[in-house]
């Protein structure tokens, strides 16, 4: 089989991935270490969270893996060629948004788009106002085009920024904290442009410490704490070996809550008629025929599905809004 030429990309990624990185390593003058050991697979087609708290290494591995830093050790392969060696042949087929968008305050938005466009040597002039009006369009920005990019709020420079992105189409899409300074309506509808976007085949590599994102619109997520990987795999696989928490609904909240510290459940919390604990390491069924043997007015009894953020304290002993 043929390697891949000097200017195209694998056409499958590295296999079936489009990033992998091996023991990925940077570490900084005076000795921080940013990214530990980092071994990292993205698979094609898929909307990837990269997920950790601010300060956990996430923004440096996407400089790296964009070429724009180089690691102190290991490998970082994207779209099957090595990075940074490979970038030009890379980044035609990449589109990004790392750390908000660099912008000429006194152009419009508009404007903006153009110079960027007019940088890619792939682009074609002929139909670079088109493009540039359909990506301000598909960002919610086509009324504030004309307006000039110094005026517009942090939420818009960050619209902007995705617009940008997406002038081309990118095989792969990389996305730092994109939703930073949305409201919530602007967050849902870049949730609803990403889904779009991988509908129509683009993989989208999507970085955030916001768990509630991840869980809304990935298929695939790494968890990344103090420069190290913590975990990675389809979302749904992550908060599965994750035991939620236990509720009970009851007017007897005091004597369920005693009932349960006897049985071995820990961190009881009573809030009106309702007691979650974390359930001890036995069957559920044993634990409802006590609380009814006490004479517990049981009403509701079950275990919350899991979340994200349960995996994360699971994994690393510690809450997700923390510095890394």
């Amino acid at each position: 089989m043929d390697e891949p030429s000097a200017t195209e990309p694998d056409p499958q990624g590295a296999g079936d991935s489009v990033i992998a990185t091996r023991a990925l390593t940077k570490r900084y003058r005076g000795g921080q270490l940013a990214v530990d050991g980092l071994d990292l697979t993205v698979p094609a087609g898929s909307v990837f969270g990269f997920l950790g708290p601010n300060g956990s290494g996430k923004t440096t591995t996407i400089r790296m893996l964009m070429g724009l830093i180089g690691p102190t050790s290991g490998t970082a392969h994207v779209l099957g060629r090595p990075m940074p060696r490979a970038a030009r042949a890379v980044l035609p087929h990449v589109g990004a948004l790392i750390e908000g968008p660099a912008l000429y305050g006194f152009l419009s938005g508009r404007d903006n788009l153009i110079r960027y466009d007019a940088a890619d040597p792939t682009s074609d002039p002929r139909t670079r106002r088109t493009r540039v009006a359909t990506a301000l369009d598909r960002v919610g920005l086509a009324a504030a085009g004309g307006k000039k990019a110094k005026a517009y709020s942090l939420g818009m420079k960050q619209r902007l920024g995705l617009a940008a992105a997406l002038l081309q189409p990118r095989r792969l899409l990389v996305l730092d904290e994109p939703t930073n300074g949305l409201d919530p309506q602007g967050m849902r509808e870049i949730r609803a442009l990403v889904r779009e976007l991988a509908s129509d085949g683009t993989t989208v590599f999507l970085s955030s410490h916001l768990l509630d994102e991840i869980e809304q619109v990935c298929t695939h997520a790494a968890v990344m704490a103090q420069g190290r990987l913590i975990t990675q795999g389809p979302v749904a696989d992550l908060a599965a070996g994750t035991r939620g928490r236990l509720a009970v609904t009851t007017p007897d909240t005091g004597e369920a809550a005693r009932v349960l510290k006897e049985q071995g459940a820990t961190d009881v919390v009573v809030t009106d008629d309702l007691v979650t604990a974390e359930p001890p390491d036995r069957d559920l069924a044993e634990l409802n025929a006590a609380l009814v043997t006490a004479g517990v007015r049981v009403r509701g009894f079950g275990v919350e599905r899991p979340s994200l953020e349960d995996a994360f304290v699971a994994l690393t002993g510690e809450g997700f809004d923390v510095a890394g």
